[in-house]
């Protein structure tokens, strides 16, 4: 009978409900019911890094399956490692050896996913966490006719923000042969068509957008703010000040230009008679 766990929606599943600050993680028995190779490859994609070994962990010793700590031995001369549960139960088991694969686990976080799609998208630097803790910067994704900001929100599961648009980051990741792949074309289309009236971002929106992105930056103590932003919208740092010192143009300019009078000459007109 086919497996049909899907490794990848449980990773991504329990990213969303975890703790931004430590994560979520994933131990070996629980990952011995995967698929096989999925743990390998879910590693090799970023997805997943090797964590701390548990402390603490389900004792196998009887049917009651306790959740025991783990005293651990360590190598000592020609004596090899040791790893042992002491059951101090009614069962009264006493030393239950432990299989050091068993402390094993693994972990993601926010971070490790947003650089995960960094590098998916091809972007070459790494993405940044806003303030709140539940957002990520990757950069900004390339369209035929736009460029639009993608941003990783962990709100209601993982989504991917771009142009106006919001879609489930499980829609279009996905494992393709033997590594992860993401939708890009999808998220091209998307890119390409902004919601809203305007086909586009709006100067005045840019601005705002350029100027509070350098500001998290500068606030996060980044040494080189300016370029850090200005390589991820793929223009030069003197193109980015343009941006975020330029003062947005008024709604209507010919209002603007009305306002200015005609020049009155000093001289009298003659009379044509």
């Amino acid at each position: 009978m086919a497996n049909r766990i899907d490794p990848l929606q449980i990773v991504l599943e329990r990213s969303s409900c975890a703790d931004p600050a430590t994560g979520a993680f994933f131990f070996w028995d629980e990952v011995q019911d995967w698929p096989s190779g999925a743990l390998e490859l879910l590693v090799a994609g970023g997805l997943l890094q090797p964590s701390q070994p548990m402390a603490t962990i389900e004792c196998d010793g009887c049917e009651e399956r306790c959740m025991m700590p783990v005293v651990v031995y360590p190598v000592q001369d020609d004596k090899p490692g040791r790893a042992f549960i002491v059951c101090d139960k009614p069962v009264d088991l006493g030393r239950i050896k432990v299989n050091f694969d068993r402390m094993r686990q693994w972990q993601t976080t926010g971070e490790l996913i947003a650089a995960m799609l960094a590098r998916l998208l091809g972007l070459s630097l790494p993405a940044s966490r806003a303030a709140d803790g539940k957002q990520w910067h990757i950069g900004t994704l390339k369209g035929k006719k736009h460029h639009s900001p993608v941003t990783l929100l962990a709100v209601d599961g993982l989504m991917l923000a771009l142009a106006g648009h919001t879609v489930p980051l499980i829609e279009v990741l996905a494992i393709e042969g033997n590594a992860l792949a993401l939708d890009k074309t999808t998220l091209i289309r998307l890119a390409d068509k902004p919601t809203g009236n305007s086909e586009a971002e709006t100067r005045e929106d840019r601005h705002k957008r350029l100027k509070a992105r350098v500001g998290e930056e500068k606030a996060k103590g980044t040494k080189a703010f300016l370029k850090v932003v200005a390589e991820e919208e793929g223009f030069s740092v003197s193109r980015l000040k343009q941006l975020i010192n330029d003062k947005p143009e008024p709604v209507n300019r010919w209002t603007a230009l009305a306002g200015l009078s005609t020049p009155s000459s000093s001289k009298k007109t003659k009379p044509k008679y």
